[in-house]
């Protein structure tokens, strides 16, 4: 290992980038564990119920490999990632309150076992202390860049919110939800990542359209997996998403290619929220038959191969490789 910076290997798996990165995700979880100091033992012990709930750290490790890019050694990368990753859990704690969810990664949801209120509450407090972590390093661009993403997150949801139950919204607008609420925080980690490295402007803001793109891919990838995959991959129950009536890129494919007559019966059905399961196998059969699943996982992929383009800019590098093994693994994590 040179100047840090483990040696460039021609082909990397998954497991690769784990065991080369493994001393930075152990860093990164030490910082995690450190600023779980509330002085509410409670919010602790909430925070770290989701905190331990099986996560791959995926944002912190994007903070450390996009500063890596150019040969930043990590320090500070380490730090912001993991709070970063308070954020993320944040927006967990949170939306498991909006949709009502019993399970998270095969495991029993905080509001499921300590109610709604205290999720809500030690979501804001993770919030808070991320906030005031990040402010400390006194880094305008820094701080621009994730204030900006918690923004976005907050208009994500809302947007959501007032698009549950209409789901003959365009493609075009729920994309636009799922950059808000999903690819805004992966965009900025990649961006911070590209900040501590030194990057240019011009390189900055490809580091943010590769995260952007990246946190879209990883979205639809899950909007396919909500309709195909068993609870042990998932980690949830299977058709969450429509049961509450939420809109996904699979529905509203579906919906534009459904007779008149068996469109308005779904709709009727998201609607007044009477949706059964025997309704969810009818509709993912209706999704297998009109190519509604294999739409949403190429579409995921497009904006996969989107995000990789902006990575030519930057030199080969055993974190370049592996930013690539990340992208596809942040779709392909069912198989």
């Amino acid at each position: 290992m040179a100047n840090g910076q483990p040696a460039i290997q021609s082909l990397l798996t998954i497991d690769d980038v784990w065991e080369i990165y493994s001393r930075d995700i152990e860093e990164i979880e030490s910082h995690i564990r450190r600023n779980l100091d509330s002085q509410a033992p409670c919010s602790n012990e909430i925070a770290a119920h989701i905190l331990d709930g099986g996560g791959k750290r995926i944002r912190p490790l994007l903070v450390d490999l996009c500063a890596r890019l150019t040969g930043y050694l990590p320090k500070e990368d380490l730090v912001l990632g993991s709070l970063i990753e308070f954020i993320h859990t944040a927006t967990l704690l949170h939306d498991d309150v909006l949709d009502e969810a019993v399970l998270r990664r095969g495991q029993p949801t905080a509001r499921h076992i300590w109610g709604n209120r205290a999720s809500i509450l030690v979501g804001d407090y993770l919030y808070s202390r991320a906030m005031q972590h990040i402010a400390a390093f006194e880094n305008h661009d820094i701080n621009a860049t994730i204030a900006t993403a918690c923004r976005k997150m907050a208009e994500g949801e809302i947007l959501q919110l007032c698009a549950n139950r209409r789901p003959l919204m365009p493609e075009s607008e729920y994309i636009r939800i799922v950059e808000y609420k999903t690819g805004a925080l992966v965009a900025a980690a990649c961006k911070v990542g590209g900040i501590l490295g030194g990057t240019s402007p011009i390189q900055r803001e490809e580091l943010y359209q590769f995260g952007l793109s990246l946190g879209i891919a990883f979205q639809l990838a899950d909007d396919h997996l909500d309709y195909t995959a068993d609870n042990k991959t998932l980690g949830k129950t299977l058709g969450q998403d429509l049961m509450h009536g939420t809109v996904t890129l699979p529905l509203i494919h579906l919906l534009q290619r459904l007779t008149e007559k068996d469109r308005q019966r779904l709709i009727a059905s998201i609607e007044t929220e009477a949706v059964t399961e025997h309704d969810l196998l009818q509709i993912t059969d209706h999704m297998h038959q009109h190519g509604s699943l294999h739409y949403t996982r190429d579409r995921s992929q497009e904006y996969i191969d989107a995000a990789l383009l902006n990575l030519h800019s930057f030199d080969d590098s055993t974190a370049k490789r592996a930013l690539t093994v990340v992208a596809d693994y942040m779709v392909h994590r069912d198989q």
